[in-house]
């Protein structure tokens, strides 16, 4: 018999639950008894821990968040500028593996055209990711934007599961932000 989980391992339990529930059938076509039982606890014990399945959807993302933000300080710690580009580009790329943080990120993108609360919370957690990546990178708002904006072409490159793209994803995540050659010449 296995010890019984405290409900803040339950709660992390449903968390990585709900990230392969609605990564692969989105919010609308994940039931909170799919998650129940993919935790293996009841529904009413779900509803316990979180008051409805939009609670869930909602803790899923910023779980989704903690973990990124998480990476990309671990893997620029004591670095800054192309280093810390680099290290973060490889640590994101090989995050890309994951195909359930991969499409729950995917699925936020397509609830947050309609739902507020959604789109509320997408905003702050990358107001923050921006605040992070200018800390760490420590480059001009064009460089974080530069950035970010790659690894979103490479959320679409991981997603269509592109070959060559996928082999290059840190190169082509530093790649794609280092600056034109003629803007390079000064």
């Amino acid at each position: 018999m296995s010890p019984r989980m405290s409900a803040d391992e339950r709660r992390i339990a449903v968390l990585k639950a709900a990230r392969i529930e609605f990564g692969a059938s989105g919010y609308a076509g994940t039931s909170t008894e799919a998650i129940a039982r993919r935790v293996g606890v009841s529904q009413p014990y779900l509803f316990r821990l979180f008051p409805s399945k939009k609670a869930i959807f909602l803790a899923a993302l910023e779980d989704c968040f903690d973990r990124l933000e998480e990476l990309f300080e671990t893997a620029g710690e004591g670095l800054s500028g192309a280093p810390a580009r680099e290290a973060m580009g490889a640590a994101y790329a090989a995050q890309l593996e994951d195909r359930s943080m991969l499409q729950l990120q995917l699925q936020m993108w397509a609830v947050a055209c309609d739902d507020a609360d959604v789109r509320a919370v997408a905003r702050r957690r990358m107001g923050r990711m921006w605040a992070q990546f200018d800390r760490i990178i420590g480059g001009d708002d064009r460089e974080v934007m530069q950035f970010m904006a790659s690894g979103m072409l490479l959320n679409v490159f991981a997603a269509l599961d592109i070959p060559r793209i996928k082999e290059q994803l840190g190169e082509s995540l530093t790649g794609l932000i280092e600056p034109p050659p003629e803007d390079r010449a000064g």
